[in-house]
């Protein structure tokens, strides 16, 4: 055989070898998904429920890594910036939207940088008081804040229950002393103790203490009452859509990463969130997944368009910033 030939026939038979290994199917690796909260809380529970089905979906192990601070930005920051191949992702709820207005000057650039995978599940906000403040209903709760000055707990500047929290004195045209705390927990403990007297927080996180009636619950940023909470009234009922507000939760994947690795886990995702394992605890945390026709990545570029344009207007009209 001449040379050339054996040459030509050598390279062709490598590029036959090597053409599988070029083609493997996503993921062949470990993917890794960046909480950027603790473990523990709603979005650390939502990532690993996520990161479990995926791993038994796939066959390959999706883990979650927790990196806090800066206001959810060093977690946001890490994923922007990470190779858009699918082996990092983010698992980020309202706060990504609301920081776009928050914060004066961001690392990223969130329309730009991130793109979302798919708006996984979502839940209201519940207003509730201390077990032994005066008012029993919305409405009496309204009118003692006429003559009181309440102590409105928040867990910390710029977070959705502090959104909700201005949302509720402009509508009302009430005012209240804004507590800030570093996270739930310690503001809970508060709450329990008569320390504070209202916040606005997630069932999960509250409906055991209603339950138990330790604490009051007034009212519910849902078109309709809830049947987990069924004291607290339907806010958009009695003051309109701007009260609707959902606490949701997403996943995101660096932009750029290939339309077909977006396009797999978006479909996992989806048989995901209509299994029934899945939606029956969730819904007795009052969470629930998202309609199916916002379920499709599209759908969920615009949703997050759509949410940085709102919360940029509350943050505006209340004069919110963080301090860099």
């Amino acid at each position: 055989m001449k040379p050339l030939v054996a040459a030509a026939l050598a390279v062709f038979g490598l590029s036959v070898f090597a053409a599988p290994a070029a083609a493997q199917p996503y993921p062949n690796r470990t993917v890794t998904i960046i909480v950027p909260y603790s473990a523990g809380g709603p979005t650390d529970e939502t990532a690993r429920t996520v990161a479990h089905a995926l791993s038994e979906k796939f066959k390959q192990n999706f883990i979650v890594q927790n990196v806090t601070g800066g206001g959810t930005n060093i977690a946001t920051n890490q994923v922007a910036h990470a190779a858009p191949d699918g082996y990092t992702l983010l698992l980020h709820n309202l706060a990504i939207a609301a920081n776009v207005t928050l914060y004066k000057a961001l690392p990223f650039d969130t329309e730009k940088d991130l793109t979302p995978v798919m708006f996984i599940n979502r839940n209201p906000l519940v207003l509730v008081g201390r077990k032994d403040l005066e008012p029993n209903t919305l409405a009496e709760l309204i009118a003692w804040m006429k003559t009181h000055r309440a102590k409105a707990a928040i867990a910390g500047y710029g977070t959705t229950g502090h959104l909700a929290t201005n949302i509720f004195l402009q509508e009302t045209k009430l005012t209240a002393d804004q507590i800030p705390y570093r996270g739930g927990a310690p503001l809970v403990t508060d709450l329990l103790g008569g320390h504070v007297d209202l916040f606005f927080g997630t069932p999960q996180q509250l409906a055991p203490q209603v339950l138990a009636g330790k604490l009051k619950a007034y009212g519910i940023t849902a078109r309709e009452k809830s049947s987990l909470l069924p004291a607290a009234e339907s806010f958009v009922q009695l003051f309109g859509a701007k009260f609707e507000i959902q606490y949701w939760q997403a996943l995101f994947a660096p932009s750029g990463t290939p339309e077909s690795v977006i396009k797999e886990l978006n479909s996992a995702l989806q048989e995901i969130v209509s299994d029934a394992a899945i939606l029956k605890p969730w819904a007795a945390a009052g969470v629930s997944a998202f309609p199916k026709d916002e379920l499709a990545p599209a759908a969920g570029r615009a949703l997050l368009k759509s949410e940085i344009a709102r919360w940029g207007q509350v943050i505006r009209d209340n004069n919110i910033r963080i301090e860099q």
